[in-house]
């Protein structure tokens, strides 16, 4: 019997994308462990899924690199709510 496995990234959500006053709930920063900025740039435009603790998934893709650790940027298609700091998502 053959398995098709599929390989599945994971990141932490760190924060939402603002400035000082705005905060944009759409637009998340992602840390990936063992990352950095050169690594990140293979990642853009590669799907993200979060999962809510009901099972429904929000999908999003990365847009950008943010900063030079190795974070990078991802816009979802509906904002994320405040719950989603610190928890995981797929990055495919």
């Amino acid at each position: 019997m053959i398995f098709n496995h599929r390989f599945y990234m994971k990141a932490v959500i760190v924060n939402f994308r603002g400035s000082r006053r705005t905060r944009n709930f759409s637009q998340i920063i992602l840390k990936l462990n063992n990352m950095d900025k050169d690594k990140a740039k293979e990642l853009i435009n590669k799907d993200v899924i979060w999962k809510t603790s009901s099972g429904k998934e929000i999908k999003g893709k990365i847009t950008n690199v943010h900063g030079n650790s190795g974070a990078v940027r991802a816009k979802f298609e509906r904002g994320l709510p405040g719950q989603s700091l610190g928890t995981e998502v797929e990055v495919k």
